[in-house]
């Protein structure tokens, strides 16, 4: 590779969006998210601070257009160096025996069934060197959030498992905690709640980032 590349799933708001935006001054960024306005305020967002980004409109469930978009990566740049996984479906808050079906499957698919496709076609664009990034979030087993605290701390254990098995031989796999952010996956789970004392995506970005580069 002649330029460090950066690939980030769930790049169009929240923590993916600002990881994207930190990461352009010294990265090329592939963006992917299934919003295309989205993706597009992110390119303008990175060319405004002088950096580029590749936008890859595709849902990370299917397993065919990520295995393409691996495959175009591979042929353009030879690999990554870097990727940060923030793609997370937050499902509505509701008691275990009240969940709907649909929620249930979405969850499943988005934060937990796409990883079994992710893990393996993104680890050999990683190779021995590169970094993989994925984010804790403590509810799992809290009232309410039998969708996403279920499927996001099993995201997690799988995440872990790749992290011990690739300790010695890479890539490096890190499990960052972010702080509770002004978002709207936390809007849709704390629609009351005082934003103001919630930390802003782009701060947790630069300090999640040093944490990493500390290690």
């Amino acid at each position: 590779m002649t330029q460090k590349i950066a690939l980030i799933t769930g790049a169009s708001r929240g923590l993916g969006y600002a990881l994207a935006e930190a990461l352009s001054a010294d990265h090329h960024i592939v963006a992917v998210a299934r919003t295309v306005g989205a993706l597009e305020e992110l390119d303008d967002a990175i060319q405004a601070r002088g950096g580029q980004a590749t936008l890859a409109p595709m849902d990370i469930t299917k397993a065919d257009a990520m295995a393409q978009l691996c495959r175009s990566i591979y042929d353009r740049w030879g690999g990554i160096a870097l990727w940060a996984h923030t793609a997370v479906h937050a499902a509505p808050l509701t008691p275990a025996n009240h969940m709907a079906l649909k929620d249930w499957e979405k969850s499943v698919a988005i934060n937990l069934s796409a990883m079994g496709h992710l893990v393996p076609y993104i680890a050999p664009l990683l190779g021995e060197e590169g970094d993989a990034l994925f984010f804790e979030d403590p509810r799992g087993g809290e009232k309410f959030f039998g969708h996403y605290g279920t499927t996001k701390a099993a995201q997690i254990a799988l995440a872990r498992s790749w992290q011990a098995e690739t300790a010695r031989i890479g890539p490096r796999v890190h499990i960052l905690t972010p702080r509770p952010m002004a978002t709207a996956s936390r809007s849709r789970f704390y629609p009351g709640e005082d934003r103001s004392a919630l930390a802003h995506p782009h701060d947790e970005a630069a300090r999640l980032l040093a944490e990493l580069r500390a290690d």
